[in-house]
């Protein structure tokens, strides 16, 4: 288990429990998108601005880990594609073994619970946690309720499911959507016997972005991973500074913002990065 405690320290911060991780794994499902044209200039930028960890691919890893120097490395093992037959089918594309061999800190895998091919996907991710176990490494899965029997992917109902069984599979941490509420999401969280993060959520002004969070942590989470809100930022520092503040220190929106210099009455998310 050394191994394994010594990587969750670069991906959750040992003193507050707590974790701020970017995913910049979009490019294999939607391509180059806005802020993801130049991967290395984002990194950078949000490499700087005290994030915990960075998920990607293993085909960025190699250009990527170079400019980074103070996040943890996850490394994606599934994948898919917006111009799939079905979207929501994510298949392993890199092992464990290719992971350490990168030099992770930990693994990132994404499973669609409800999806056709779930069953599928619950013995990839079964075999997936299995080698982390053998190899040491933490374990983060993103759970969403996802699938023709999901009519809303945020309902606390089906979002308690999904977290349960990323921990009944054997995540370190699980990842999913949160439900709307700081009450309806501790149902999540206590339902869930491992650290639960949110999904950073659909594109909000600034201020909506952050309070979900507080909502969130006040909740009980351990953190948040934070995707297009983050790296399509027209500030990514300022307002990476402003979630850590939330995550971490446990202050008020009002007051993250402030001490990050963010202008609360300015939306400066999603500026023309190219």
């Amino acid at each position: 288990m050394l191994g394994k405690e010594v990587r969750m320290k670069r991906i959750i911060n040992p003193v507050t429990g707590k974790t701020l991780i970017i995913p910049i794994d979009h490019g294999m499902s939607d391509g180059p998108i806005k802020g993801l044209v130049n991967v290395g200039e984002t990194i950078e930028r949000i490499d700087s601005a005290g994030v915990n960890s960075i998920i990607m691919h293993k085909g960025l890893v190699p250009s990527s880990i170079g400019r980074m120097k103070n996040a943890g490395l996850l490394v994606h093992l599934s994948a898919g594609t917006m111009l799939a037959p079905d979207p929501l089918n994510k298949v392993i594309v890199t092992t464990v073994e290719e992971a350490v061999a990168l030099g992770a800190d930990g693994i990132s895998i994404h499973m669609n619970v409800g999806a056709e091919s779930t069953p599928k996907m619950m013995e990839d991710v079964g075999k997936i946690s299995r080698d982390c176990k053998r190899f040491g490494m933490p374990l983060l899965m993103m759970m969403y309720p996802r699938g023709e029997k999901v009519a809303d992917e945020t309902n606390v109902e089906f979002v308690k499911i999904a977290a349960r069984i990323g921990a009944e599979l054997g995540a370190d941490i699980v990842k999913t959507n949160y439900t709307g509420s700081t009450d309806s999401f501790r149902e999540v969280v206590e339902g869930c016997p491992v650290p639960v993060i949110i999904a950073g959520g659909s594109k909000g002004t600034d201020k909506e972005v952050l309070e979900m969070i507080k909502s969130a942590m006040d909740a009980g989470a351990a953190g948040v991973a934070m995707g297009r809100n983050s790296f399509q930022h027209a500030s990514p520092k300022k307002f990476l500074k402003s979630a850590s503040l939330i995550i971490h220190n446990n202050m008020s929106v009002k007051e993250a913002m402030k001490g990050a210099g963010l202008d609360e009455r300015v939306d400066s998310r999603c500026a023309a990065i190219q």
